[in-house]
């Protein structure tokens, strides 16, 4: 943040009185702004066996594959949120909406949360952020081309749980580091066609 919201000042970064931290504070009001991370939230729509990925149609990691996920808006619950984002990125309607982890991502200042979710019904395509929707089973993914290594993580402790035949819940932190030990692809491969 450069500006105050409010009155266009210029903001500075210091430490407020009885605070620990810098906050942003507006030079002419002394109002302090509080910058906090933004939840991002999404399913895992396993049916039949497989689970429902999107092939991204917009930046960040465009082309890339994704579950969908999205960030999460005011006035709705973590479960509602990543319900929605399943149905703009997947034209797809789920039920039975579980947590099954939350990943924190302090370098960016975001909360990946995603849940387990059933298909309801058969029907999903792409919606406008997806240039291609598919159900793919374990051995079809293509891992070094999954978009984001919380993508990545949360997917691993999925199938290693159903292997297991219990589904528990995922509390862990990410960091930039980790995007290089997964070794996710710089650029998308991949045919005109989504596949």
């Amino acid at each position: 943040m450069r500006f105050c919201p409010d009155c266009g000042a210029p903001v500075e970064y210091r430490i407020p009185t009885g605070d620990d931290r810098e906050r942003a504070v507006c030079t002419a009001t002394g109002d302090i702004f509080y910058e906090n991370p933004r939840n991002v939230v999404g399913c895992i729509v396993e049916h039949e066996g497989a689970i429902l990925m999107c092939r991204r149609a917009i930046e960040p990691r465009l082309g890339f594959w994704t579950l969908p996920a999205g960030f999460l808006e005011l006035g709705e619950t973590t479960p509602d949120g990543a319900a929605r984002e399943t149905r703009e990125e997947a034209c797809a309607e789920v039920a039975d909406v579980k947590l099954f982890a939350m990943l924190d991502v302090t370098h960016i200042g975001q909360v990946h949360i995603f849940y387990r979710a059933r298909l309801v019904g058969e029907h999903f395509a792409a919606g406008p952020e997806s240039a291609y929707v598919t159900l793919q089973r374990e051995d079809e993914i293509d891992w070094p081309q999954l978009a984001f290594p919380t993508i990545h993580r949360t997917l691993e402790r999925y199938f290693a749980d159903r292997a297991r035949g219990h589904f528990g819940l995922h509390v862990e932190s990410l960091g930039a580091a980790d995007w290089r030990a997964m070794a996710l692809d710089r650029e998308p491969t991949g045919h005109d066609d989504g596949c």
